[in-house]
């Protein structure tokens, strides 16, 4: 039987949110939820690794002269318990999904940087992109997708309505991933907030989007139908996985 590891730091919280997603797509096998301090399984027991939304990430992780912005909220437990976590995975190949702070994991993991404050780096008012909460999910902004990307054929849609509850993102995107995902307005010299990066391996099913599907899923709307089937491409990868 296949089975998904669930990293987090609220155990509660994952129950609430991210276990009634991932049966909206369709998901019937287990979930297992990780947070810091639990004993860490073993990998190649999952067919799957979500990654979930949460406070920030040291910037040690990918600059250790780059000094913590006032504004940071770090969670080292998580930084430790997922960093080699998500590397494990994408060495093993296991279908991946990283939201919010999984998806800026993801990232950090595989050797990419992150923008520690997006406010102060473009020079914009912190309620763009944190604003609601997750029993709230406001529609904030459209995210463009590069039509071209297998994200946006995952969707079918090339420009979608997203919630938004984050002050970090990705910034130098790591190797082996592509930016496919952004905020157009939110821009500093040319350079375009990035909302959504995945693998640019067709053989590997990874994604990370910096919104919050899991609050989207009840939706009747686009939006909902389109967060539907970011989980429902996550479980279908995580049955048909094989090692």
């Amino acid at each position: 039987m296949s089975s998904i590891l669930v990293t987090c730091r609220s155990k509660p919280s994952a129950l609430k949110h991210y276990i009634p997603a991932m049966w909206s797509g369709g998901w019937e096998q287990d979930l297992e939820i990780l947070s810091p301090g639990d004993p860490v399984p073993l990998l190649n027991a999952f067919s799957g690794l979500l990654m979930v939304g949460g406070d920030d990430i040291h910037p040690s992780y990918w600059d250790p002269a780059e000094p913590l912005h006032p504004t940071a909220e770090v969670d080292a437990g998580r930084d430790t318990l997922e960093i080699p976590i998500a590397r494990e995975a994408w060495r093993l190949g296991l279908p991946i999904l990283g939201i919010c702070r999984g998806e800026q994991v993801l990232n950090v993991a595989l050797g990419g940087s992150l923008i520690q404050d997006i406010p102060s780096y473009f020079a914009c008012g912190p309620e763009v992109h944190r604003c609601g909460n997750s029993d709230v999910p406001l529609l904030l902004h459209h995210v463009t997708l590069d039509p071209t990307s297998r994200l946006a054929g995952l969707l079918g849609h090339s420009e979608i309505s997203v919630n938004s509850r984050h002050h970090q993102a990705v910034g130098r995107v790591a190797p082996g991933l592509r930016a496919v995902g952004w905020h157009p307005e939110t821009a500093r010299n040319g350079e375009r907030l990035i909302e959504a990066i995945e693998a640019m391996e067709p053989s590997r099913w990874a994604f990370g989007v910096q919104w919050h599907p899991e609050n989207l899923v009840q939706l009747t709307d686009q939006a909902g139908f389109t967060a539907q089937r970011i989980f429902a491409g996550f479980a279908q990868a995580a049955r048909e996985w094989k090692p």
